[in-house]
């Protein structure tokens, strides 16, 4: 993680953003995200100390060099969620208790907060900015994809969502008769 995070620094200009321990079921994952100057080109770099966490079984499997994700940006998440659904997309489920609990965090208007239910869709806010993330199923070993729209200079990555979102993806894991480690 450091020698990464040296390399996009040095190399290519990119800056820092404050590390972040995320949260998953089974342990901590330490997360550095990196950022070009004009913020277009992110890059996430985690780092577990347990191969029990989802990120850590995921850079145990690929031998720490691979990448787990990739996020597209849109301007509308609500019309691109429901075009994907046309399509055939089947999203990562988020269990209705994430809903209730974005309530009591957050004044979401109940007309927004239904779209975002119907959609699987994740919304974070800081200073008056939002942030809208849906992600797919875990496909080829555990990849997926995420879709992110920021709202009002929203600079973050959604890091309060990330628990919700591991826990999605292992209900999915054992569903399938993953083995649990």
């Amino acid at each position: 993680m450091l020698s990464s995070s040296l390399l996009y620094t040095s190399l290519f200009g990119m800056r820092k953003a404050p590390m972040v321990d995320v949260i998953d079921p089974d342990g901590l994952v330490r997360s550095q995200a990196i950022t070009s100057a004009d913020g277009a080109f992110r890059i996430t770099l985690n780092g577990a100390e347990t191969h029990r966490t989802l990120a850590g079984d995921f850079l145990a499997e690929s031998f720490g060099a691979s990448v787990q994700h990739i996020a597209f940006a849109t301007d509308d998440i609500l019309a691109t969620a429901a075009s994907l659904v046309r399509t055939g997309f089947d999203p990562l489920p988020i269990p209705a208790n994430y809903y209730a609990d974005l309530v009591a965090r957050f004044d979401v208007p109940a007309e927004l907060l239904e779209n975002l239910r119907a959609h699987n869709i994740l919304y974070d806010e800081a200073d008056g900015a939002g942030f809208f993330q849906l992600y797919s199923r875990p496909f080829a070993n555990g990849m997926f994809f995420e879709i992110v729209e920021r709202r009002d200079g929203y600079d973050g990555f959604g890091a309060p969502n990330a628990p919700f979102r591991i826990a999605a993806q292992k209900r999915i894991g054992r569903a399938k008769g993953m083995p649990r480690q």
